[in-house]
């Protein structure tokens, strides 16, 4: 069964579950965000490009370059600058994502205790923040000079953060217990 097909399976569950009247009441994933802040680029610039190929190897897309959008002498930083990337994802690039991240990443993470339940932001949206990104199965580990982390951004159409919990269990999203 494809993640896709999983997760149509869970809104349907998730609606019989919760009765409610519409499948269009249970929360669908609109996009995935994934961002990198690489602060050792105004060092380096070379090492903007290694992020990049690396993102673009986990993501199966072209990250975009965000820039400085103000000066700050304390950091050495210019106006203009190249300070981090930024993919959004849809469609079938953001299923198998998800899917790669649920079930072969999450569980390489070392000392994994399970992901927080207080990462909603009040609007729906669930973030993980990973520390390293050796734990996707594209990056060889011999080929990274420097690990990175990245925030990533589940974004869903509803207000409601339980809502949104129920549907990322069912898709076996590994949530800590209390």
């Amino acid at each position: 069964m494809s993640f896709k097909e999983l997760y149509n399976q869970s809104r349907i569950e998730l609606k019989k579950e919760l009765e409610l009247s519409s499948i269009e009441q249970v929360p669908k994933i609109t996009k995935v965000t994934i961002n990198i802040g690489t602060g050792q680029a105004v060092k380096d610039s070379n090492y903007l490009d290694k992020v990049s190929s690396d993102l673009t190897l986990i993501t199966g897309q072209k990250p975009k370059i965000c820039k400085a959008r103000k000066s700050i002498a304390g950091f050495k930083l210019r106006e203009g600058m190249s300070i981090g990337l930024s993919t959004t994802l849809r469609g079938k690039r953001m299923y198998d994502f998800i899917n790669k991240l649920v079930n072969i990443a999450l569980p390489r993470v070392r000392d994994f205790q399970g992901l927080s339940p207080k990462s909603f932001d009040g609007k729906g949206n669930y973030t993980i923040g990973l520390k390293e990104h050796v734990v996707f199965p594209e990056v060889t580990i011999d080929n990274v000079e420097k690990t990175f982390g990245m925030a990533i951004t589940i974004t869903t159409n509803k207000l409601d953060d339980e809502l949104t919990k129920a549907l990322l269990t069912k898709l076996n999203f590994p949530f800590k217990k209390k």
